[in-house]
């Protein structure tokens, strides 16, 4: 259970390298977070992963998972909670992918849509039964300010983002008053080894701001978290920006 700070004693994290995902992991096990699991394709980033947190004290177990198996998807997440009751559920996977080349190769831009937007329906809607079956637990879903509307430069990723933020918030309702506390993040440009090379947006931010604004989210039960908090307005304003004068805009 979570302690009087809202910081779960217990942790899965979907998308085990994620660099979020591991900044949120070694804050929470800072504070109070004991068991952590890191779901996860088999690698050696994911054996590193583990073994930094359990450097930190806790005790870290990794199981494969696959974004794209949704088949296989029940069966592996069953085995972390048949081991005991998860307080968080951190969704973390994803891929930006190439726009460019993702336009031309329609089978890539699916495997974009079908990595953040369709296997994450699958994990999430699997997770949130067993969190409901226990009676308590918080699931947080990492989104982006790109779904918030579609850029030329990055539709297929936003759309993904788009899909995947409206399902989070309608899953969110459907299990209020369950016990099970559902948490969307909005980060805007993160500095990451995924956005490496790219032209870095405005009020970019880092895993660890992030990381910060969840653990805060979580002690306020928070349904919905910006990072950073300024976005809030900026995409406000963008979202009513006419059409043609948006396509325009150095967005």
């Amino acid at each position: 259970m979570k302690d009087a700070f809202g910081t779960p004693q217990s942790l899965l994290v979907l998308g085990g390298t994620s660099e979020i995902a591991l900044a949120t992991a070694r804050r929470l096990v800072a504070r109070r977070t004991r068991t952590v699991w890191l779901a996860g394709r088999s690698s050696p980033a994911l054996d590193s992963a583990a073994a930094n947190l359990r450097r930190l004290g806790a005790d870290v177990r990794t199981l494969d998972f696959d974004a794209l198996d949704c088949a296989a998807h029940e069966v592996a997440l069953g085995k972390v909670f048949a081991e005991g009751d998860i307080d968080m559920v951190l969704l973390a996977f994803g891929v930006l992918g190439d726009q460019t080349r993702d336009e031309s190769e329609p089978m890539a831009a699916v495997r974009v849509a079908g990595t953040n937007y369709t296997g994450a329906v699958s994990a999430g809607l699997i997770c949130a039964k067993a969190l409901q079956a226990q009676g308590h637990g918080s699931l947080v879903v990492l989104s982006s300010v790109a779904g918030e509307r579609a850029r030329r430069g990055n539709f297929i990723y936003g759309s993904s983002k788009a899909g995947l933020d409206a399902f989070a918030q309608g899953l969110g309702d459907a299990l209020h008053g369950s016990g099970v506390h559902v948490m969307v993040v909005r980060p805007g440009f993160v500095r990451t080894k995924m956005t490496a090379g790219l032209a870095e947006a405005p009020l970019a931010t880092t895993p660890e701001a992030v990381a910060l604004a969840i653990e805060t989210g979580l002690r306020r039960r928070s349904e919905l978290v910006w990072v950073p908090g300024a976005l809030r307005v900026v995409m406000s304003a963008l979202r009513h920006v006419p059409r043609g004068v948006f396509r325009r805009l150095p967005v």
